[in-house]
């Protein structure tokens, strides 16, 4: 059978063979392809799988020439694809209905599908938005975190010293009633409570608080003439050694001799800060040798006279050291050379003002300086004679009054200060390039005193004269800080756990381990009152000699009643005569002792004459 069918098939050909096999034919001609044509398509298909995943939207116009020409390539496309294969179809991904709607109208675009609520904006639209944002980004007063604040209650008089570690993590505030709050804005709830408050200086007021570059240690500056430095718990690390104040030349002498006013630490060296007193020296100081400053920078008038510096500072890159001065001058000196001055301004500020702050902008070309003549000047150290601005009626009537950069370089902050009911302190911002007052905020009816804006928290931290700390910020430009400590719920006040007794009723128990049954809570408390245990009734004293270990009761013994006689005998024996002459009046009149013996005495006998006389 084998045989003959494949004898067969040979023999009758493709015809036979396919009649015989019960098909038609062994297929059509094999189909040709256009690949640049399924290339295309297929690109086509992945950007629009791509922009449609990212959100974003490529509007592209093209010519209509170079339309006509797209569409009569895949015209012949399809020509040649239905010539080659009139009954099947091509081999590849599908056409997708947006671009077959697009291809049969020829005004329309080719690209992608739009999104949803597109309004057809081109890209004109698109740079006149970005040129809006553009000006919202060069406008430094639409950056200032303000939308937002939050109210810490350090006490009730002046904070006069804010700092912030460099990571922003923990807040430091001092005040003029002794004391140092810590605050942590990660632990922190919605009560705002500090985790720790303690008094280092103890009766001095605080004036400058500033962590170290590494946010380890704490400065802490008061009234007296010794600084300190405190860990981040508030424990002691190191106190500076006090100066001879009866030595005249005071860089002869360890430390300081008077109240400081100020000090901070170097920016670049995590060891070494520096302090400024009242008298009339500025020191460096090494945190490794508490017993002896590193260097002093000696203020000097005009006439080579002491002058006492109000506050002192370094640049940014800790190359100079700057100090405001009592007699409104404003000294500058190079770190490795503290004799002469590198840049010296006489008449900065009005002579008798205290110049409460300088501060270096964050390039390093211009001091600020916040004088006590209600003034605020800006200068260039390289052009050091005249300022380059000054504001004028920003009333200050505190010593420490700050002043302030912000992170961009383009805001210059600082507080004003008012008279109790007279107003509302205010913080008052300035652009750094015209001087103009841009903004201002209203903080609250008392001075604002401290400033700070910290570059990494885009926070705002603001010290008042009523004892509040406020901390202002925006949710979106700011980061962490308050933003922590503002979404988390108050705790919830443990209550005070009593522990109450059960009565237990067991009527059918013995009458000996049956339990009186309590009438009323005023009746068991009376008991209770009775019972000496449960009323912690104290011991009665001890009645005769003393026993047990302890003491006998007051004059219960000879030597104590004696003791107790001599204690409240009034009589004065301070003088011996006085006190015998007392009873010579009594003697005289009623003798008893003496005057009988010798009455009855026979002085040429040398006998006694009545002996029985005698009183014995």
């Amino acid at each position: 059978m084998l045989y003959f069918f494949a004898g067969s098939a040979s023999m009758s050909g493709d015809g036979d063979m396919a009649s015989v096999m019960g098909f038609s034919g062994f297929g059509k001609k094999a189909r040709t392809f256009d690949l640049d044509a399924i290339f295309e398509q297929t690109r086509r298909t992945a950007i629009e799988r791509s922009q449609h995943i990212l959100g974003k939207v490529f509007a592209s116009l093209l010519d209509r020439s170079d339309f006509s020409c797209r569409k009569q390539e895949s015209d012949n496309s399809s020509d040649s694809s239905s010539d080659s294969d009139s009954d099947s179809e091509l081999i590849g991904p599908s056409v997708p209905p947006q671009l077959t709607a697009q291809e049969d109208d020829d005004d329309e675009l080719v690209g992608p599908p739009l999104p949803p609520g597109y309004t057809g904006s081109t890209a004109e639209d698109d740079d006149e938005e970005e040129d809006v944002q553009d000006e919202d980004d060069d406008n430094p007063v639409k950056k200032i975190p303000d939308t937002h604040e939050i109210t810490l209650q350090h006490g009730t008089k002046t904070v006069s010293a804010l700092g912030l570690d460099p990571s922003g993590a923990r807040l430091v505030t001092g005040g003029y009633d002794y004391d140092v709050r810590f605050w942590d804005f990660a632990g922190m709830d919605q009560a705002l409570q500090a985790f720790r408050s303690l008094q280092p200086c103890e009766c001095h007021q605080i004036k400058s608080l500033q962590y170290s570059i590494t946010g380890d240690v704490i400065l802490v500056v008061s009234g007296n003439a010794q600084a300190k430095v405190l860990d981040r718990d508030g424990f002691n690390v190191m106190e500076c050694v006090k100066g001879d104040q009866y030595i005249v030349d005071m860089a002869n002498t360890k430390g300081h001799t008077a109240m400081l006013n100020g000090g901070c630490w170097h920016p670049k060296i995590k060891e070494e800060f520096m302090t400024c007193s009242n008298d009339g020296t500025v020191r460096t100081w090494d945190l490794n040798s508490e017993k002896k400053h590193k260097s002093v920078f000696k203020p000097r008038s005009l006439q080579g006279k002491k002058v006492t510096p109000t506050c002192c500072t370094y640049s940014r890159d800790g190359k100079l050291i700057a100090a405001g001065c009592q007699d409104g001058t404003i000294q500058i000196w190079d770190r490795n050379l503290s004799v002469h001055t590198k840049f010296h301004c006489r008449q900065a500020h009005a002579p008798g003002s205290d110049t409460s702050c300088l501060t270096f902008s964050y390039d390093g070309m211009t001091l600020a300086s916040r004088g006590g003549d209600d003034t605020l000047k800006t200068w260039d150290i390289r052009s050091f004679k005249k300022p380059l601005n000054v504001a004028t009626q920003l009333t200050t009537y505190f010593p420490m009054t700050d002043c302030c950069f912000s992170p961009d370089d383009k805001l210059l902050v600082t507080g004003t200060s008012v008279k109790k009911d007279e107003g509302n302190g205010k913080l008052v911002f300035f652009d750094r390039a015209s001087f103009q007052r841009v903004y201002e905020i209203e903080v609250t009816n008392a001075s604002v005193v401290r400033c700070l804006w910290h570059p990494k928290l885009n926070q705002i931290m603001v010290g008042t004269g009523n004892g509040l700390a406020k901390v202002y910020y925006d949710p979106v430009r700011s980061h962490r800080g308050a933003k922590l400590c503002v979404v988390k719920s108050k705790r919830k006040e443990k209550q005070a756990e009593t522990l109450t007794q059960d009565y237990i009723i067991t009527p059918h128990a013995l009458p000996m381990f049956r339990e009186a049954r309590q009438r009323s809570t005023r009746k068991q408390l009376e008991k209770d009152r009775l019972d000496p245990k449960k009323s912690h009734k104290p011991e009665p004293p001890v009645s005769g000699p003393g026993r047990g270990g302890r003491v006998a009761a007051h004059g219960g013994t000879l030597s104590s009643f004696i003791v107790k006689n001599i204690a409240l005998d009034k009589t004065d024996d301070s003088n011996p005569r006085e006190a015998i002459l007392r009873h010579a009046k009594d003697a005289s009149e009623n003798p008893y002792w003496v005057a009988p013996a010798y009455k009855h005495f026979d002085w040429k006998a040398e006998t006694l004459v009545e002996p029985h006389l005698i009183h014995v």
